[in-house]
C-alpha cells in the first residue's frame, strides 16, 4: 500500500473538526485524521508492506522550467536560490513535523526523493513492486500507473476515504474512454487546473479520448499533425499545430517517473512500534492515545 501522504493529510486537515486539540491546545486534526486513515485502510487491504510516500519537492524545479506554469498558483512565496513554499495553512504546517514524529515511532516508512514528488516515488515502488499494489490518493495522475496484470490499482479518495473508488483499467476506460497507460497523454491534452497545465486548448475530454483512440498516444498525433496525408480533420490539426511548444515538454511533466533511486527502503509493516517509548510520549504530548492504540492493534491484527 503506498500512500500519498500530503493528499491524506491535507484531506484530514480540512475533514476533521479542529477542535481536534492537544492538551495544549494545539490543534491535531490532521494527525488523528491520517493515523485513522491508515487504520482503516490497513483493517480493510491487510497490508503486509505499506510506505507513505513524501513531496520531498512539491514543485520540482525540472517540471517548472518545462512548463511555468505548473502548479504556480499554489505558490506563496518564492524563496531566492530555495525551494517554492507552498500554500499550507499554519495550524497544518504545525502538525507536520508531529506526523512524521509519530510514523517514526511506530516504524512505518516514510519514503522521498530530493528533486521529486511524492507522486514520482509511488510510480518507482508500484513499479516492478513483485506483489499486488494499492495506491491511496485523491490525485487522478496517479491513474496512469493502473495495470491489471501487474496488480497495481488506486483507491482514489475525492469523494473521502470511507468511500473510496477502486480504481482499475475498466473503470478509467469507463471514466475516460482511454486505457490507463494513455491517462498521461489524456491529462496533457486536456490539461488540469489543479495543477496549473494548460493542456490544447479547444481539447476537452471527449476529443483528448476520441483523438488518443484514432491515434494512440501525443507523440503519434504530433506526428500526424505534421503530415499532410494523415488522416486528421483541420480543426484538431491546427489546434496540435498550435500547441506544438507545449507538447514537446508536458508529456514528461505530466508522466510520473517510475525509476527513481529510493535505495530499497525496508517497507514491512512492524509487527509492534520500534519506539513505543517514544511513541507512548507522542500520545501524551499532543492527546493523540486513541488514534495510536486504534493503529497499535490493527498492526497486532494483521500480524495475527
Amino acid at each position: 500500500m503506498l500512500l500519498d501522504t500530503a493528499s491524506l493529510y491535507f484531506r484530514a486537515y480540512y475533514g476533521v473538526p479542529d477542535s481536534i486539540t492537544a492538551p495544549d491546545g494545539t490543534p491535531v486534526n490532521a494527525v488523528r485524521g491520517l493515523l485513522d486513515f491508515i487504520s482503516r485502510l490497513a483493517e480493510e487491504y491487510r497490508p503486509t508492506h505499506l510506505a507513505c510516500c513524501w513531496d520531498n519537492d512539491w514543485r520540482p524545479q525540472w517540471r517548472v522550467d518545462l512548463i511555468p506554469s505548473y502548479k504556480a498558483h499554489r505558490v506563496e512565496y518564492v524563496v531566492p536560490g530555495g525551494p517554492d513554499v507552498e500554500v499550507v495553512p499554519d495550524p497544518l504546517e504545525a502538525q507536520i513535523p508531529v506526523i512524521v514524529d509519530v510514523l517514526d515511532a511506530f516504524g512505518i516508512a516514510i519514503v522521498g526523493a530530493d528533486g521529486y514528488e511524492a507522486d514520482d516515488v509511488i510510480g518507482t515502488l508500484a513499479t516492478g513492486a513483485g506483489m499486488p499494489v494499492e495506491i491511496v490518493t485523491g490525485d487522478r495522475d496517479l491513474f496512469q500507473l493502473v495495470d491489471d496484470a501487474a496488480g497495481v490499482r488506486v483507491l482514489y479518495t475525492a469523494r473521502g476515504v470511507g468511500r473510496h473508488e477502486r480504481v482499475t483499467e475498466q473503470v478509467v476506460r469507463d471514466k475516460y474512454g482511454v486505457e490507463a497507460h494513455q491517462y498521461a497523454d489524456f491529462a496533457t491534452l486536456r490539461g488540469d487546473t489543479s495543477d496549473g497545465l494548460p493542456g490544447v486548448a479547444g481539447v476537452g475530454e471527449k476529443t483528448a479520448a476520441t483523438l488518443l483512440g484514432r491515434f494512440g498516444s501525443v507523440a503519434a498525433l504530433r506526428e500526424a499533425a505534421l503530415d499532410p496525408e494523415a488522416d486528421l480533420a483541420p480543426g484538431p490539426r491546427r489546434k496540435l499545430l498550435d500547441a506544438a511548444e507545449y507538447l514537446e515538454v508536458a508529456p514528461t511533466v505530466v508522466a510520473v517517473a517510475r525509476d527513481l533511486d529510493l535505495d530499497d527502503p525496508d517497507l514491512r509493516l512492524p509487527r509492534t512500534p520500534v519506539d513505543p517509548e517514544a511513541l507512548q510520549a507522542l500520545a501524551a504530548k499532543w492527546g493523540l492515545s486513541s488514534p495510536i492504540a486504534r493503529l497499535v492493534e490493527t498492526l497486532t491484527d494483521l500480524h495475527a
